[in-house]
């Protein structure tokens, strides 16, 4: 019973931060909305195992909690520059 309450609790803040995301007033904060939905999803996955009795997912939850923050870093990163490192001439080590 208490899994469920938590994961009622973490389904109910992934709605307010799927809402965020969508009407966040500029791309910084869209960004920080998906990763949150990111993190709450691995948390979710987490509990699932746990309630199920499938320790793997743990597994499945920290690969998809490190593809999350990748993604993040890059979609900064890419949104930021917006070049991913290449500089004007396409050079990717720039001006060393």
């Amino acid at each position: 019973m208490m899994f469920a309450a938590a994961a009622a609790g973490v389904i109910i803040t992934m709605v307010m931060v799927l809402f965020r995301s969508l009407v966040g007033p500029n791309i910084y904060n869209r960004i920080l909305a998906v990763n949150a939905f990111g993190t709450l999803s691995v948390m979710l996955i987490a509990i699932y195992g746990f309630v199920d009795g499938r320790p793997e997912f743990l597994d499945l939850a920290i690969v998809y909690a490190l593809i999350n923050f990748i993604g993040t870093i890059a979609v900064t990163k890419y949104v930021t520059f917006s070049d991913m490192g290449h500089g004007d001439d396409g050079d990717p080590m720039g001006d060393i």
